[in-house]
């Protein structure tokens, strides 16, 4: 399995990946200890010449990484029919102990990479690097997390087998199943469908408000954060089994297959893009730096309307399967 391009591409890219942040979370340290804007050292100079160059070899490699979670999972659901028992990428994902922390692995990679994209490019607005700190404790994080997460990869892809019967979706999502994916499946749909569009329609206000007033930019990025998980058990709960036209189908990775039209694409793109964007456009609302008291608000309101967008169109193609469905729950 491992010589497979999507894998090799994969697991090459989160090397790669490991091993810059890895090595700026080196020099993150020494910057943290040693940052004295104040001071015109040989040191501090040397400090600030090599931050730019950090910065935006940080900054590249991020944002290359973010299409690595479509990636992984569309190479997990092609390679469903190599194992025995799998349907979907879930059985794909436990052919192993490691395929799904690497999926949580990779899906906390892509927000937490998101919002350092926002504040180094924030940062890079102001005259006076006023974010610089804020962005270098964010890749304190980031760095330990790329190396979990190229680990996860190199011992998933390594102990493939395809002689190891898998277990379908049905497993994780099924009534008989236990966890949080199968407590997710069995809310009951009478309150999480109108929480669901409750939460939605609070969102799009949130960030409506925003635009017109200026306000309420950092509530907006908490809902836009908190919107994410809903959205995702509403998809399990109602969503998919409206679009399977089957009561007790709620894999969230069947969507993504030929035979249901790719909904889950046309789902997930958006939902991940407004997500992102809204945390963005509240954490570029909550800067309160002198030296972008006019660009942080310009941003944000450019973060927030590519959220809406997306968001809103997330909404509304939910609305278009549920009403083109036959299924009555």
């Amino acid at each position: 399995m491992i010589f497979q391009p999507a894998a090799l591409a994969l697991l090459l890219a989160a090397s790669l990946n490991a091993l810059l942040l890895g090595g700026s979370g080196v020099f993150a340290l020494h910057l943290l200890r040693h940052w004295n804007p104040a001071s015109g050292s040989e040191r501090q100079i040397a400090l600030e010449r090599r931050t730019y160059l950090v910065s935006t070899l940080v900054g590249l490699s991020l944002l290359l990484s973010l299409p690595a979670l479509a990636l992984f999972v569309h190479n997990a659901d092609a390679m469903a029919t190599f194992f025995t028992g799998a349907m979907c990428a879930v059985g794909s994902l436990k052919a192993n102990t490691w395929g799904m922390p690497a999926l949580w692995a990779m899906l906390a990679g892509f927000f937490l990479a998101a919002a350092w994209l926002v504040l180094n490019h924030l940062d890079s607005l102001g005259w006076d690097t006023p974010l610089l700190r804020g962005k270098y404790r964010l890749l304190l994080v980031l760095a330990p997390l790329s190396v979990v997460q190229a680990g996860f990869l190199w011992l998933y892809y390594l102990n493939l087998n395809p002689e190891v019967i898998t277990s379908c979706c049905g497993s994780l999502f099924g009534p008989a199943a236990s966890g949080v994916a199968a407590e997710m499946a069995a809310l009951p749909v009478a309150w999480a469908m109108p929480l669901f569009f409750a939460g939605w329609l609070l969102t799009l206000a949130a960030g409506g408000a925003f635009l017109a007033r200026r306000r309420f930019g950092r509530l907006f990025g908490v809902l836009a954060g908190l919107h994410f998980p809903l959205a995702l058990a509403a998809i399990v709960a109602f969503i998919a089994p409206y679009i399977y036209e089957q009561p007790n189908h709620h894999c969230p990775f069947c969507l993504l297959q030929r035979e249901h039209g790719y909904a889950g694409w046309v789902l997930y793109l958006p939902l991940f893009l407004g997500t992102a964007a809204g945390i963005g456009a509240g954490l570029a609302a909550a800067v309160r730096a002198d030296s972008l008291a006019d660009v942080a608000p310009r941003v944000a309101a450019g973060l927030a309307k590519v959220a809406l967008a997306a968001l809103g169109l997330f909404g509304l193609a939910v609305l278009l399967y549920l009403r083109r469905s036959h299924l009555v729950l």
